[in-house]
């Protein structure tokens, strides 16, 4: 239930794996991609992941029918596949110059492959893993390909049905893959916490007996922060520069400052799980003595007798705890006592 990518580890007893998928935000321009990568290992984040594949791996060059998007509600409304994924992928021959970039500013660098020869090009890359889209995860000749390399999978499952996923899992460990992160992922962009479901995460590692996370594609960072306390080692964001410039995943994107935000309170909320304890912490000890407890409030002689009116529960709790009370009212002291005097049992 953990393992290394890299010199990074994924489990439970380890910090949050964070990842900044570049995908199309570089706007073909490699420029734009390494300051993006720069951004990214300034957020704090374990690694940037691109997309590997061209417009001819894709899709057909057909711009009608079947291959073109007219959902009034699809984020891409108006263009064909063909043309959208000419504008988004990114030139194999950047690949390189950004796996160098971000090897030099330490983070880890991979991608995610969407046919067979994007697996042989980034084998030849050497890189440390492979993530699965989740438009890919039924695509089992792929999963199949991955897997022989035997290299970490990480497979986002958006739209996968329970079958669906048996099936992919199976295959990726019947072929190799030893080491998995299932991705809870909601396959629309952007999408809305209440269509997030994460109550699924637990339930999925339970299944299927892996380290689990999120592909979030919601806006900002709390269905990721919530996700850790469910059980998410890995998070992965779509990264770009600002969404005012533009670019086919610009609008669902998070800019530095809120990918910063999220390395700080992932792990935050990682750090908060700690275990299933009850009483004063170590750290708590010194705070015992501020909770009330029983105190003499009035000036007494020997004799005296304790009512409400010389007997307060205030801070500090150097005295009898407050559940005394009743047990002490009417009693008598044994010596005269100042105002102020913890109420003990040597008194009375």
């Amino acid at each position: 239930m953990e393992f290394q990518i890299g010199e990074r580890w994924i489990g439970k007893n380890h910090k949050p794996f964070i990842i900044a998928e570049m995908s199309g935000n570089h706007n073909q321009s490699l420029e734009r991609a390494l300051q993006i990568v720069e951004a990214a290992a300034a957020s704090g984040v374990d690694a940037l992941k691109l997309q590997t594949y061209t417009a001819d791996t894709m899709t057909l060059d057909i711009h009608e029918g079947d291959f073109f998007i007219e959902d009034a509600n699809n984020l891409w409304k108006g263009s064909s596949l063909y043309n959208l994924y000419q504008e988004a992928y990114t030139p194999w021959e950047w690949h390189e110059t950004i796996f160098k970039r971000c090897a030099e500013l330490g983070i880890l660098v991979f991608s995610t492959p969407f046919d067979e020869t994007a697996v042989d090009f980034l084998e030849s890359l050497n890189v440390p893993a492979y993530k699965i889209a989740s438009f890919e995860n039924t695509d089992i000749q792929l999963i199949r390909k991955v897997a022989a390399t035997g290299k970490p999978m990480i497979i986002s499952t958006g739209m996968a049905s329970i079958a669906e996923l048996d099936e992919t899992v199976r295959e990726a460990r019947q072929h190799g893959c030893k080491e998995l992160v299932l991705l809870k992922c909601t396959s629309t962009y952007p999408a809305t916490p209440e269509n997030t479901n994460i109550l699924t995460l637990p339930h999925m590692e339970q299944l299927f007996g892996c380290p689990v996370g999120m592909s979030d594609h919601t806006m900002g960072v709390g269905v990721s922060v919530a996700s850790i306390a469910l059980g998410a080692t890995v998070i992965e964001k779509h990264f770009t520069l600002r969404r005012a410039d533009g670019g086919v995943d610009a609008t669902f994107s998070m800019e530095p400052e809120e990918m910063k935000s999220l390395v700080v309170e992932t792990e935050r909320a990682w750090q908060a799980l700690g275990q299933i304890r009850y009483g004063a912490t170590e750290r708590e000890q010194a705070s015992l003595k501020h909770r009330r407890s029983l105190y003499i409030s009035q000036d007494l002689k020997a004799g005296d007798v304790l009512t409400r009116n010389n007997v307060k529960a205030i801070r500090p709790g150097l005295g009898l705890p407050t559940k005394y009370l009743d047990q002490l009212l009417g009693r008598t002291v044994t010596g005269d006592i100042a105002k102020g005097t913890p109420l003990t049992w040597e008194v009375i």
